[in-house]
C-alpha cells in the first residue's frame, strides 16, 4: 500500500511543516468548446442520444418491426392515426396515377389499348380484386403505415388468358427476411458482395435480389418460414429514403408515436375524471345516528340484506327526513382541454407532413389566405413525395414490366415509353384560378401542355378529345361560348382568321 506523504516524511526524521492552505478549483478535463451550441456536452445536453450509425445501423430489423407493430395498432384504433394515413395515401394517389405509352414521343394507340385491358382491370392483380389504381392506393396506405412496400412481378402462362403474361402481387414488408444478413462467400475470382438485412447486393453495391418468405411470417403457417432469392428485376421495394445508403423505410408514424400515445392517454384520463365525477352526485348526511345507511350491511344479519342505494333520475322530487341534508359534488372542469389538444394534434400533424386540417377536420379558424397557403404547401410535400419517391420506384417498375410483356407477346418496343400523369388537384378558387392561368398561358409564362398535366390528364389525349369536340361542332353547325375560335372572351363573335400571301 503506498504511504501517505506523512508518512514519508517522517521516516526522513523530518517534522512536518503546515503551510498555508491553499484553495484551488479543479476543472474538470474536457476538450475544447464547440463553436456549435449543440456539439457542446454538458447538463443541457446530457440527454441527447448521440450515435455514428448509419442508417441502416439505427433502423436494426427489431426496431424496424417495433415501430411498424406500434404504427399498425396507432392505425386500427386512434382516428387521427387512421385519418392521417388515409390522407396521405389518398392525395399522393388519389383515383390513380394514370399512364400514356409513348412510341418515340407521340401515343400508340394499339400497344396503349393492350395495356390498358391488362392495368386498368383486376387481371393484372395476383387477387383478382384490384386494377392498377386500387393497387397504388394499397401501396401508399402500406408505405405510410410500415415504411415501405414489396411489389413483386409474378410471370403467367399463356393458358391463364391475360391480356398480358404477368401480375402484379403487393405485399408488406414484413416479407423480407432480416436474418439474411451479413457477407457473402466468394468464389475463386468473384467477391461475394453483401447482404443488409434481407436485402443482397453485389460487390459494387448495386441490388441483386431480395430474400423473401413463402408467407407473411406473422401468418403462422409453416410454408411462411422458409425464404427464396428473388432477383431484383422481378421486385420493387418502394421506400421514403431520408437517409443515403438507407435500404429499408420507417414507418411514417416514428416522429409521432409517442405523442399520439400521450395524447390518448390524456383523453382516456380526462374521459375516466369526468365519468368518475359525474357518478358520484352528492352526500347525505343527518342527526340519526342509528339510522341505516343504503348500500352498507347493518350488524344485525348475515350481510345480505342491503338496501339498495339512491339514485336520480330526470323530473324526480325527493324528500328527506327531518335533519338530512343533502351536498352535491362539484365535478372537476376541463380547462385546458382544448388549448392542449390543438397544441398536440398540430405537432402529430407537422410530424406526419399534413396540414392541420386535413388531419382533424376542423376548419373553424381557416380563412381564404390561410387555407391556400396550408394546401400549396402540402401540394409541395405530395409532389416530391411523387416525383422522388412512388412514380420512379412503384409506376417506374411497373412500366418496365409492361414493355417487357409486350415484347414478350410479339409486339415491337423499339422506342417505347411509358410516361405517368399524377392526380390533378381541386382549385381552391377556380374563378380566379382558371383566369390566372389563362392569363400565364396568353402572356407566354405558361403552356396549354403544362395546365393540362397540372389537372391530372394526358395532354395529347386532351388536346385529341378537344379537337375532336370542335369538329363535332363544326360538323352540327353549333357555336357555343366555350369555342374561342368563334367567340370571343366577352361574348362577342370572333372574326375569323385571314391568311395573309405570302410574297413571291
Amino acid at each position: 500500500m503506498a504511504r501517505s506523504i506523512w508518512d514519508r516524511i517522517r521516516g526522513r526524521g523530518e517534522q512536518p511543516t503546515l503551510q498555508p492552505a491553499v484553495t484551488q478549483r479543479i476543472r474538470p478535463a474536457r476538450g475544447p468548446r464547440a463553436e456549435y451550441d449543440g456539439a457542446t456536452i454538458g447538463r443541457r445536453a446530457a440527454g441527447w442520444r448521440r450515435t455514428r450509425l448509419d442508417a441502416n445501423g439505427e433502423l436494426t430489423p427489431a426496431v424496424a418491426a417495433a415501430l411498424r407493430g406500434i404504427a399498425r395498432d396507432l392505425v386500427r384504433n386512434n382516428p387521427f392515426a387512421a385519418r392521417g394515413a388515409a390522407t396521405i395515401a389518398n392525395n399522393l394517389v388519389g383515383t390513380g396515377i394514370t399512364f400514356q405509352v409513348y412510341r418515340n414521343g407521340v401515343i400508340d394507340d394499339h400497344l396503349n389499348a393492350i395495356a390498358r385491358r391488362h392495368l386498368d382491370t383486376s387481371a393484372c392483380d395476383t387477387g383478382g380484386r384490384h386494377d392498377l389504381y386500387g393497387l397504388q392506393l394499397q401501396a401508399a396506405r402500406t408505405i405510410v403505415e410500415s415504411g415501405a412496400v414489396v411489389m413483386r412481378r409474378r410471370w403467367r402462362r399463356v393458358s391463364d388468358r391475360l391480356p398480358l403474361p404477368f401480375q402484379l402481387q403487393v405485399v408488406e414488408p414484413d416479407y423480407i427476411d432480416p436474418s439474411k444478413h451479413g457477407p457473402l462467400a466468394s468464389t475463386p475470382g468473384v467477391n461475394g458482395g453483401f447482404l443488409i438485412n434481407g436485402v443482397q447486393f453485389n460487390p459494387i453495391g448495386a441490388r441483386e435480389g431480395y430474400w423473401l418468405y413463402n408467407g407473411h411470417p406473422g401468418a403462422g403457417r409453416a410454408d411462411a418460414l422458409g425464404s427464396t432469392f428473388v432477383k431484383a428485376a422481378d421486385v420493387a421495394h418502394v421506400f421514403r429514403a431520408d437517409r443515403p445508403e438507407m435500404e429499408h423505410g420507417a414507418t411514417w408514424f416514428a416522429p409521432v408515436v409517442l405523442r399520439m400515445k400521450d395524447f390518448g392517454d390524456f383523453e382516456d384520463a380526462q374521459l375516466t375524471r369526468q365519468k368518475l365525477a359525474s357518478a358520484f352526485v352528492g352526500v347525505v348526511t343527518g342527526e340519526d345516528v342509528d339510522g341505516v345507511i343504503p348500500g352498507i350491511a347493518t350488524d344485525e344479519g348475515d350481510g345480505t340484506e342491503r338496501e339498495p342505494l339512491d339514485y336520480i333520475e330526470p323530473g324526480t322530487f325527493q324528500y328527506a327526513r327531518p335533519g338530512e341534508q343533502v351536498e352535491f359534488s362539484s365535478p372537476p372542469g376541463v380547462e385546458g382541454y382544448a388549448d392542449y389538444t390543438k397544441v398536440s394534434l398540430r405537432a402529430i400533424a407537422a410530424g406526419l407532413g399534413v396540414p392541420y386540417e386535413a388531419l382533424t377536420g376542423d376548419l373553424s379558424n381557416v380563412n381564404f389566405s390561410s387555407g391556400r397557403m396550408g394546401w400549396l404547401e402540402y401540394q409541395r410535400s405530395l409532389a416530391a413525395w411523387q416525383w422522388s419517391m412512388f412514380i420512379p420506384q412503384f409506376c417506374g417498375a411497373v412500366g418496365d414490366w409492361l414493355i417487357e410483356a409486350l415484347e414478350t407477346v410479339g409486339e415491337d418496343i423499339n422506342g417505347v415509353t411509358v410516361k405517368w400523369t399524377p392526380p390533378g388537384r381541386e382549385m381552391i378558387n377556380p374563378a380566379e384560378e382558371i383566369k390566372a392561368t389563362r392569363d400565364a398561358i396568353r402572356s407566354g409564362q405558361d403552356t396549354p401542355s403544362a395546365a393540362a398535366r397540372r389537372r391530372g390528364e394526358d395532354p395529347d389525349t386532351f388536346f385529341a378529345e378537344l379537337a375532336s369536340d370542335l369538329q363535332r361542332f363544326d360538323k352540327l353547325g353549333l357555336i357555343l361560348d366555350c369555342d374561342p375560335r368563334r367567340v370571343t372572351a366577352v361574348g362577342n363573335p370572333a372574326e375569323p382568321a385571314t391568311t395573309t400571301p405570302k410574297e413571291g
